[in-house]
């Protein structure tokens, strides 16, 4: 029984999220194809879903922030989804404000109109039902051995490679996998048990924490480029590998502290008696033991309700922040200005109105798909989809986290890190892009 859940769910996970199949224009995955009709069906059948979502958002957080009820305090899960920072109960209002102004058509044209607060507005809807069927799919990937299977084969190459423990190659894969909050959170629990140092968790959260296959699946659909995902994927991963042996060698990343939290804790030698595959396996199928679909049903739905009341607000609220400032200020184009020059050195077109788009994506990941028009040409919305996404680093959600773990990583040393990424990405996804896409 123990084999079947190992073989099934990785197939069945696996399948899910990488296997090109054909849908509507061209090729999607299993998953795009599963969120495609629950879009609809939610479109078309209960389309104030959304609106009630981000009110029941703002309200909880500030329910949570000046009165919890008992009975919520009670059910950590719960209180988590309303007890949030003051950056957070922010975004939450604004993004309210904008459901308001967007579905009673109130405020100004550049407030709330469809390029602006309306086309964040549309988006979400798209991002409810990519919540609801990534959330039960990805437990099949991440909960039944496949990613201890990888991670132990993978092992020998990690510490050269990375500079990081061997063991930190299943939280490579689980980080790359998983949600960008679960990530960090996943490496910040391992430096504060010991098993990562200041600078290893560092290294892994900057380099291997943030980009996941739902994202790049999301970037792909609001630039509408899901014809090239596999190559997209293949891309991000490939250059993000690279970067992510360039950073450690050089500062910050390399001039961290290799100090511990604690008694260091690390034991990752393979049992004499035991090959590496045969380690590899038996670390699967112990982890395979333990996989219950009721289990995974309930870890599914707390990670879409968790999309749902923290992923959309930031989007609908920093989205249209960014594309305002983006669109009616020059602050971007003035701080990019230097990032156009490099773009033109390298011969990229239209290079300093695609620069505002290389430097926001500090804000927020997804920024730069959003003010990037889907009617550009091919290879540029490709390129500022890969670009985003092997930046990795973004302020709104998981640059705050990685400060608050105490890993020796101040929001200086990761604008130096994002810059560092930027700069050497640039050429090489152009190169590809140039190469590959058409």
């Amino acid at each position: 029984m123990t084999w079947i859940k190992f073989i099934a769910g990785a197939l069945f996970g696996m399948g899910m999220f990488l296997l090109p199949v054909g849908g509507g224009e061209g090729f999607s995955t299993p998953v795009g194809l599963l969120t495609e009709w629950l879009e609809k069906i939610i479109t078309d059948n209960i389309p104030w879903f959304l609106y009630v979502l981000v009110t029941a958002s703002a309200l909880g957080a500030l329910l949570g922030r000046f009165y919890l009820p008992e009975w919520i305090k009670k059910r950590q899960w719960l209180a988590g989804l309303f007890t949030v920072s003051w950056p957070y109960l922010l975004t939450r209002l604004v993004a309210l404000v904008v459901v308001v102004c967007v579905g009673g058509e109130l405020g100004p044209a550049w407030f709330s109109g469809p390029d602006v607060g309306g086309s964040m507005v549309g988006l979400s809807q798209t991002l409810v039902a990519l919540a609801f069927s990534l959330s039960f799919v990805l437990p099949f990937l991440t909960d039944t051995g496949i990613m201890e299977f990888t991670g132990v084969l993978l092992k020998p190459l990690i510490r050269p490679l990375f500079h990081v423990p061997g063991r930190a190659s299943v939280d490579l894969i689980a980080s790359w996998l998983a949600s960008s909050n679960t990530a960090v959170l996943i490496t910040a629990g391992q430096y504060n048990s010991g098993y990562y140092s200041k600078r290893e968790a560092a290294t892994i959260m900057t380099n291997f924490s943030l980009v996941s296959i739902p994202f790049c699946m999301v970037v792909a659909g609001t630039l509408h480029i899901n014809n090239y995902f596999p190559l997209l994927y293949l891309t991000v991963t490939l250059v993000g590998l690279l970067l992510a042996v360039i950073s450690v060698r050089i500062p910050p990343l390399a001039s961290v502290e290799d100090s511990y939290h604690g008694t260091p804790q690390l034991r990752e030698d393979v049992p004499q008696e035991k090959s590496l595959l045969g380690w590899a396996l038996a670390a699967a199928l112990q982890r395979a033991e333990k996989f219950r679909t009721d289990t995974a049903i309930a870890v599914g739905l707390e990670m879409a309700v968790g999309i749902l009341f923290d992923l959309i607000p930031i989007v609908i609220a920093w989205g249209t922040v960014g594309t305002l400032l983006v669109n009616e200020t020059p602050i971007f184009k003035w701080l990019a200005y230097p990032m156009g020059l490099y773009m033109w050195a390298l011969g990229i077109p239209g290079a300093f109105q695609l620069a505002p788009a290389t430097l926001v994506g500090f804000i927020d990941m997804f920024i730069p798909a959003l003010i990037t028009s889907p009617e550009a040409p091919l290879q540029v919305r490709f390129f500022i989809s890969a670009l985003s996404l092997v930046q990795i680093i973004y302020l709104t959600e998981v640059g705050s986290i990685i400060v608050k773990s105490n890993v020796g990583m101040d929001v200086k040393r990761l604008f130096i890190v994002f810059l560092e990424r930027t700069l050497v990405a640039v050429p090489l996804l152009w190169m590809i892009t140039k190469i590959f896409v058409s």
